[in-house]
């Protein structure tokens, strides 16, 4: 809408142009990238596969009366608990911090002003925003000046100047100076929005482990239809067995196939380090990228906000011929407390600086000249009556003082991407603040993008860690590549300014060869992740503006700092609660921890799926299915579910080796084929002796404990208290189980032959699961060494 005779800044728009306006929808509504709803999230934590199967066969038993053969439902219910209850919590605290970020903004409404939340702003209202302000929607500076930070946005570091006429974006800072402006987009039409808008699409998680386990429930869930249908007939139809009888056999051969425990371990275990990183300040909005981090090959770094604080600091300050650094010195800091009210970047950094060299205060100024785009300097009136500025040379020097000054700065030599500002002394200012007579060149002062503290020691630990580092900036890529040195990532000369290239093709090969990317464009980040990972690799990217959510969007794993804006946040998997990038490394040791050593007790749930699957198919040619329910909860206790939680618990920053599925196989089949041996063998006794279902299933759940007892001492090496103290409590267990609680599971007791046949076959099939495991491992060493020379 154009302004018409009666708009006018001083005066804003009236009520009734404000009614109109939200009328037609025309408001600046919050448009940012949200969180998922706490609906959202107990759907999808409820209305699974896994848990429809459970709920089915739970309502099978219910049936029959047989309400102790339920307990595997309690697994079904705490994996939902604690998935939900996880992202939940997340979920809001990553929406406090949101709040915490919100701001106020100062608008003009009928000749008055008053304070508002961006999201009741609306088309053509007039606002005012000083140093510090962000601009809360697309608009247009109608009078003032100041500079600018769009680094969230572009990620370009460098103020820009801003004057009547021109552009603010929604998302930027007012770093220095005030402005009035007119709102020209609002919500889903700025800057902004239209990139956030991009990234509100669903993420798939990307996790081997998560991958591993649905594909697992797919096939199970597929398989046990069909098993379990049989069996169910098989036994039914025969006419020896009751309907509630065959009803228990098959929920118990199905309930096998599906790893609950397994979905309640991995839970657990993620929630647990989810909770410890918390502790540490990181939030986790997905748990299962803990998992991809630890797997993470190539990091992608945004400078500002990740390596960079964002602020700027003093590198050094050199003295002019016939003048100290003392002088410069107290100059400076003249300067930088007489502006302090309006100060920018520079100004904050001059202001450390003096406090940590302890230049002394003195008395107030007779007079301060604020910086200004126009004139490019700032300065002052000491109460001696000196005049001072800081600021560019090309605006405060002339003649024989610039040669001075281009001598000065041949001896300073500073980096190519600091900043230099003069210190000068005048004979005064005029009344508009330029300066009279002619200028003494006093010194000068270096700038800098100040390094986070932690960045070089984290940044040092991928680079022992084996993962390859890549900065992508919106920045000049000179000043990227300075500051990647700086911070020590390796290959930082090779560098490219990303608007050189023309085509997608000319930018995947860039992603190949180049380790600093500037200039880079959000559209151009995301593509640069792409063009890792079509290589093959794992790719983590950082990032704390709105620049940066394209390419958070599509990492592996993205990772933010609650300083950075809520869209960036509320993509990313990983926020830095306190912006210490130096937390990374101990997510991956979290990681590390948690898939080792899942990897290690995933095996003992994919050993009970493998063989009762088997063992359904035998039981349909010969029935019955030898266990019943409740025989299986004893089994998922003693050899599955405690000495799992036991060593999933335990430290492990081993690099993380090979696929999830394969390493978890390569333990679980040879101990399936071995209790499939077994209980081959006990089938065969019960036609040859005539046992009964007591005995069948007491001598079934004899042998498998034997060889699940097996398998957890085999991959409990070496030795420690703690394993040893857990394969005692599995005897324990599996002991008070077939004795003292022998009703409770209905164990019968074992004639003396029938025992002699359990011992005998027991050590057969433990030695057979032995060898077995060990020509598993190494011919899964030999895949895995291949993979990483490859």
């Amino acid at each position: 809408m154009s302004i018409d005779a009666t708009y006018h800044p001083a005066h804003g728009l009236t009520a009734p142009e404000v009614r109109a306006r939200q009328q037609a929808g025309q408001v600046n509504g919050d448009a940012d990238v949200k969180t998922k709803s706490v609906g959202r999230i107990l759907k999808e934590h409820v209305c699974t596969l896994f848990n429809a199967v459970n709920l089915f066969l739970a309502l099978l038993v219910v049936s029959t009366g047989q309400w102790r053969n339920m307990l595997f439902m309690l697994v079904v219910l705490c994996n939902l608990a604690i998935g939900t209850l996880q992202e939940v919590r997340a979920k809001r605290m990553v929406d406090r911090l949101t709040i915490l970020t919100r701001q106020r903004v100062r608008c003009r409404r009928d000749g008055r002003t008053i304070e508002l939340p961006p999201s009741d702003l609306v088309l053509d209202d007039v606002i005012l925003l000083a140093h510090g302000d962000q601009v809360p929607a697309d608009a247009r500076v109608l009078s003032g000046e100041a500079h600018v930070d769009e680094s969230l946005l572009t990620g370009e570091s460098k103020p820009l100047p801003k004057v009547a006429g021109d552009e603010l974006l929604s998302g930027s800072f007012l770093e220095s100076g005030s402005v009035v402006a007119r709102i020209v987009r609002i919500g889903r039409e700025g800057y902004a929005a239209r990139i956030s808008a991009e990234a509100k699409r669903d993420k798939r998680v990307r996790s081997q482990m998560l991958d591993a386990i649905h594909h697992i429930i797919r096939l199970g869930t597929f398989a046990l239809f069909p098993l379990g249908i049989g069996l169910f007939l098989r036994m039914w139809l025969s006419g020896r067995f009751a309907l509630d009888d065959a009803i228990l056999s098959t929920v118990a051969a199905v309930v096998g196939m599906i790893p609950q425990g397994l979905v309640l371990l991995v839970s657990s275990v993620l929630a647990i380090a989810t909770t410890r990183l918390a502790l540490r300040s990181v939030l986790v909005q997905q748990s299962y990228c803990v998992e991809t981090l630890a797997r993470v090959d190539t990091l992608c770094l945004d400078k500002t906000g990740t390596i960079t604080t964002g602020d700027m600091e003093v590198a050094r300050v050199v003295a002019a011929p016939g003048h100290d650094e003392g002088e410069v010195m107290r100059a400076l800091a003249a300067v930088a407390r007489a502006t302090a009210e309006d100060a920018n970047a520079t100004g904050k950094a001059l202001l450390a600086y003096a406090a940590e060299r302890d230049v002394p205060e003195g008395a107030a100024p007779l007079r301060a000249v604020p910086f200004s785009s126009r004139r490019k300097f700032s300065g002052c009136v000491t109460p001696t009556g000196e005049a001072l500025s800081l600021g560019a040379a090309g605006f405060l020097l002339a003649g024989g003082q610039r040669a001075q000054a281009d001598e000065l700065l041949a001896v300073v030599s500073p980096d190519p991407c600091e900043r230099v500002l003069v210190v000068c002394r005048h004979a005064g200012f005029t009344a508009d603040g330029m300066p009279t007579g002619v200028a003494e060149l006093l010194g000068m002062v270096t700038l800098r993008d100040q390094l986070r503290p932690t960045a070089p020691a984290t940044i040092r630990y991928f680079r022992v860690q084996g993962v390859d580092l890549r900065v992508i900036s919106g920045d000049d890529p000179q000043t990227a590549a300075a500051i990647a040195q700086r911070a020590g990532i390796p290959h930082a000369e090779d560098t490219i300014d990303v608007q050189t290239l023309s085509t997608e093709r000319q930018l995947r090969q860039a992603a190949r060869r180049c380790h600093v990317f500037g200039r880079v464009t959000p559209e151009q980040k995301r593509l640069l992740v792409q063009a890792l990972q079509a290589d093959g690799h794992v790719v983590a990217m950082t990032g704390d503006g709105v620049n940066d959510i394209l390419a958070l969007r599509e990492a592996d794993c993205s990772i933010s700092v609650a300083s950075g804006s809520a869209a960036a946040r509320n993509v990313s998997e990983i926020v830095l609660a306190d912006d210490d990038f130096s937390h990374l490394p101990e997510v991956v040791a979290e990681g590390r921890r948690s898939i080792n050593n899942l990897q290690r007790s995933a095996s003992l749930f994919l050993v009970k799926t493998a063989y009762t699957a088997v063992l359904a198919l035998m039981c349909i040619l010969w029935p019955p299915y030898p266990f019943l329910p409740i025989q299986m909860s004893l089994l998922s206790l003693a050899i599955i579910g405690v000495p799992s939680f036991v060593l999933a618990l335990e430290p492990n920053h081993d690099l993380v080796r090979g696929e999830f599925l394969r390493h978890v196989l390569a333990r679980s089949l040879p101990a399936s084929v071995s209790i499939l041996v077994a209980l081959g063998a006990a089938l065969v006794l019960r036609g040859a002796w005539g046992l009964s279902s007591a005995e069948m299933s007491t001598l079934c759940l004899v042998l498998t404990a034997a060889v699940g007892t097996c398998l957890i001492w085999r991959i409990s090496q070496p030795l420690t208290p703690v394993r040893t103290t857990l394969l005692v409590v599995v005897a324990a267990i599996v002991t008070l189980g077939c004795t003292v609680f022998a009703p409770v599971f209905r164990v019968a007791l074992l004639e003396p032959h029938t025992g002699l046949f359990a011992l005998l076959v027991g050590l057969a099939t433990c030695t057979l699961f032995l060898r077995l495991y060990d020509l598993s491992l190494r011919r899964l060493d030999g895949e895995d060494e291949g993979t990483e020379l490859r």
